[in-house]
């Protein structure tokens, strides 16, 4: 019920006959934007999105310390029920493994890790330059700027804190 009653309170709330999100541009920086999103169904989330042309990586987080990783391009065309393992790598480091990444429609979907594994990657992201999603081969798929991200993850943070307190008095966006 908290959620709903931030959603409302941020002037996110859907009607029950819509079947789209809404959502709130809290934060931009380069080519990063943070949202927070209300769902139809009274859920709420943040995301992080750094975007260029036809092409989005993004973060998206919610209250419950879940964490999805969002990769898309509308040149992509994937049904439903597939997966197939890849990896990112930021800045040249050691790759990280993406086994089973969902893919559907334009996007690659994975569930990053409640550990400190998922920690340690969202700090690469934070001080990185470059994220690359490649094959399992190590092939490049796509690159994506990080430039800015350091102060976006802070704001998906922030975003994050504001909806798991069940108060958008805490959002300091408001």
């Amino acid at each position: 019920m908290k959620t709903l009653v931030v959603c409302c309170a941020l002037g996110l709330c859907a009607s029950a006959a819509s079947a789209e999100s809404q959502y709130r541009t809290l934060y931009q920086h380069k080519a990063w934007e943070v949202q927070v999103v209300g769902f139809d169904d009274g859920s709420v989330t943040c995301l992080a999105q750094v975007s260029e042309g036809n092409e989005s990586f993004t973060i998206w987080a919610d209250a419950e310390n879940l964490v999805k990783l969002q990769f898309y391009s509308a040149d992509w065309d994937f049904g439903e029920g597939e997966t197939a393992d890849l990896e990112v790598e930021v800045d040249r480091r050691s790759p990280w493994s993406l086994t089973a990444a969902e893919l559907y429609l334009q996007s690659v979907l994975f569930d990053l890790p409640d550990s400190d594994l998922g920690t340690k990657f969202l700090l690469e992201v934070v001080k990185g330059t470059t994220l690359f999603l490649r094959d399992n081969d190590g092939k490049e798929v796509r690159s994506y700027s990080l430039a800015g991200s350091s102060a976006s993850i802070q704001a998906l943070i922030e975003c994050v804190d504001g909806i798991a307190s069940g108060s958008a008095d805490t959002n300091p966006f408001n």
